[in-house]
């Protein structure tokens, strides 16, 4: 998932744009050559499966970068689904292959995920512009991000579940990604 915006782009919005590059790759990695019942399947006591994770972090990315262009409003959703119920079409479906999907379009939507997110780091004007945290039990009160922060922590993220999925792919068939 290379894209010119990264040639064109200098100093720190190309450093940003190379670490989430970098993140989102290793998370892709290991998940080739999968089918897609391998990328559904759980292999540990969690609920995670590589296809989930794949859908996940691409939900999180476009939720965050929502977030920085709309502030608070954006996560209104995402913050209602959490207080839900994990099962049946609650939160847990997040981290799970549903009927219907597939490996192949899950990846799709990541790649236009991570498109429009190298867009808007390469174009925002600014990438000071914060907003206040939503009200969450999981954010410090009060908060603000700014979009650097926000950006920041969209790769961390991406890192930590890369992390995971490599667990899950070597749990599945000896495969590691990293390491």
């Amino acid at each position: 998932m290379t894209t010119n915006i990264q040639t064109t782009t200098a100093g720190e919005r190309a450093d940003i744009l190379a670490t989430l590059s970098k993140q989102r790759y290793f998370l892709r990695f290991t998940v080739r050559d999968l089918t897609d019942a391998q990328a559904a399947q759980r292999t540990t006591v969690s609920e995670l499966c590589l296809g989930g994770l794949i859908k996940h972090v691409g939900e999180v990315e476009s939720t965050w970068v929502d977030f920085m262009l709309r502030g608070p409003v954006a996560m209104a959703q995402a913050s209602e689904d959490w207080q839900s119920e994990p099962e049946a079409d609650g939160w847990l479906a997040r981290f799970r292959m549903l009927p219907g999907e597939t490996l192949a379009g899950l990846l799709d939507e990541y790649e236009q995920v991570a498109r429009r997110t190298d867009e808007i780091v390469a174009t925002m004007a600014d990438l000071d512009d914060a907003h206040p945290l939503p009200e969450a039990p999981w954010f410090e009160k009060g908060a603000r991000w700014s979009a650097r922060r926000v950006l920041l922590h969209i790769a961390t993220e991406t890192a930590q579940h890369a992390g995971h999925a490599d667990i899950i792919r070597e749990s599945l068939d000896g495969s590691k990604s990293m390491g």
